[in-house]
């Protein structure tokens, strides 16, 4: 294989960084690329790198690759993009993160209004199992490189303290315990992270907790949505989007779904498969 390019690229944010072949390899093998696959891809990527490259242009060109060999794991590998794709308004990212939580064992509701002791919030997600109720905020952004500064969890913070304060008002004689949630789908800045632990607020991002981030849930859970799939169009995932449909599980589940919106064979076997193999390890985590 080629030497790696001693070069720097252009991040997301606009931040220049050198090229790291490694990540490359780590992202790859992540989305169940063989080492084979791996060694062939990259020489036909480094052909084409050049100084200051923007990320994102590696990605689609490894995406690219990658699709050519193997649909199933060009999948995998675009779920960043998967997660950025459920909007442009922000609902499918909510009820994508709802089912998450449901996969986890809890009862949701969203968009729930409720009653705080000053004012009444609009709740994104409103989770509960057993003693445990969830008070969740949602931070969808479409942009790469945007990230949630310490205003975001000082404001969804001061939410939860509101609806919690009636809460407990109300059920006085329960042993409920209420927590505070944010999620969002960039990251999170560290001044952010550190109010955060400090007041007790959990939060969730694409790398956040370390290990336990958006990425590590998806890919250990198998819920992957379903604007990972390649064999469909950004109109045919945007049509299923706007009928409720955020899983690739469920199109597994309710295949006349793709048939509704006049996907047919063969891209209907195609889009299944595709689908079937995304959601082959599927499990119950106890991620929260």
């Amino acid at each position: 294989m080629e030497s790696t390019p001693s070069i720097f690229v252009t991040k997301s944010g606009g931040i220049k960084a050198p090229f790291s072949s490694e990540k490359l390899k780590q992202s790859l093998k992540r989305s169940g690329a063989t080492p084979e696959l791996i060694e062939k891809i990259l020489p036909e990527l480094y052909k084409h790198l050049y100084p200051n490259m923007p990320t994102r242009m590696i990605y689609k060109m490894a995406y690219d690759l990658l699709k050519k060999s193997s649909r199933q794991v060009a999948g995998k590998y675009r779920l960043k993009q998967a997660i950025f794709e459920l909007g442009p308004s922000g609902f499918p990212f909510e009820h994508y993160i709802a089912e998450l939580f449901r996969q986890a064992g809890y009862t949701t509701i969203t968009n729930e209004l409720m009653t705080g002791h000053c004012i009444t919030h609009e709740v994104d997600i409103y989770a509960v199992k057993n003693k445990h109720t969830y008070i969740i905020e949602c931070k969808y952004h479409q942009l790469q490189g945007t990230h949630c500064d310490v205003k975001i969890p000082l404001y969804v913070q001061s939410r939860f303290e509101d609806i919690a304060w009636k809460m407990k008002d109300t059920d006085n004689q329960s042993q409920q315990e209420y927590q505070g949630w944010l999620v969002t789908n960039t990251r999170i800045t560290p001044d952010g992270t550190q109010y955060a632990a400090c007041m007790g607020l959990k939060m969730l991002s694409w790398d956040y907790p370390a290990g336990k981030g958006l990425k590590d849930i998806v890919d250990k859970t198998g819920l992957y949505p379903i604007t990972c799939l390649s064999t469909l169009s950004r109109h045919e995932k945007y049509m299923l989007l706007e009928k409720g449909v955020v899983l690739c599980r469920t199109l597994i589940e309710k295949p006349d779904l793709l048939t509704n919106n006049n996907i047919i064979s063969p891209r209907y076997d195609l889009a299944i498969a595709e689908a079937r193999h995304l959601c082959e390890n599927i499990v119950t985590l106890e991620w929260t």
